[in-house]
């Protein structure tokens, strides 16, 4: 009887696991859904059901240049140049602080952390106020210094503890033969962290992606505005919104994202290449 009783109670247990589950897989589903079906449904709205017959014309209608070519380029640019230069400098900054010991890298490692759980919008007034004086502000180069700005704190946490899983009996090998710490960090450490290198590379750029209100702050030249900001022009005035044309210019602006995982997909997989590479 007591040995049902428990069955029971762990059968109603999976069940409810199983149910809450599924609830946040249809809230994940659901809008994206949304928007495959409203993006070749000529007559869409905010209801997620089959399109009202089958057409490619909301994608006519947003591929070109003004709409969709000219802001993904931009937001190309800009978040290609920002996260090669967070990447740089996060392996340039969290290599002494996982090599070398000293009594500042605590500290240094908590402001880093401090500075991730500051707000964005909180110092974008004195930001914007710094670009005004040294004429940065509507310039890409502006923008792309103050993504990486921004991401770096992050960047250079992770960065770090990847960093610690290499051994460092690998690169006092290499200095035994004659390589500098340059070296052994950019022909020993970055190549045995490949993952790491891909995760700061993949979340640094998905998170400048996204942004609208850095790049809404600090570019007024419309010619100049990223994806993330000229989505924005679907929103009509009272309440028009073409949902037919956002859905699909969705789909277009996730697309880089999506090749980009995909493309690194194997190196976030593959693990650390260490086995067996101090033995001996």
């Amino acid at each position: 009887m007591a040995a049902t009783h428990f069955a029971d109670r762990r059968r109603n247990r999976r069940l409810a696991a199983d149910a809450g589950l599924l609830g946040v897989a249809a809230a994940f589903v659901l809008p994206l859904a949304w928007v495959v079906l409203s993006a070749l449904d000529p007559h869409a709205d905010l209801r997620v059901k089959a399109p009202d017959g089958v057409t490619l014309e909301n994608f006519d209608a947003i591929l070109t240049s003004d709409i969709t070519f000219t802001p993904l380029l931009n937001s190309l640019i800009l978040c290609g140049g920002a996260t090669l230069l967070t990447v740089v400098c996060a392996a340039l900054a969290a290599y002494p602080l996982s090599r070398f010991s000293s009594r500042l890298n605590r500290p240094f490692l908590l402001s880093i952390l401090f500075a991730t759980s500051l707000p964005i919008t909180a110092i974008m007034v004195p930001v914007y106020a710094l670009f005004v004086q040294v004429d940065l502000i509507d310039t890409l180069q502006g923008t792309i210094l103050f993504f990486a700005a921004s991401q770096l704190p992050f960047a250079i946490w992770l960065m770090k503890n990847f960093m610690d899983g290499v051994p460092k009996e690998l690169e006092e090998a290499a200095w035994t033969d004659g390589a500098g710490s340059l070296q052994s960090l950019t022909r020993i450490v970055l190549p045995l962290m490949g993952p790491g290198v891909a995760v700061v590379t993949v979340f640094s750029f998905v998170m400048m992606w996204g942004n609208f209100f850095v790049p809404f702050m600090l570019l007024l030249t419309p010619d100049q505005m990223p994806a993330s900001v000229s989505i924005n022009e679907f929103f009509g005035n009272r309440g028009m919104v073409a949902y037919g044309q956002l859905a699909a210019f969705s789909i277009v602006y996730s697309t880089p994202v999506i090749l980009l995982y995909v493309l690194i997909a194997r190196r976030l997989g593959g693990g650390f290449a260490l086995g067996g590479a101090v033995k001996g």
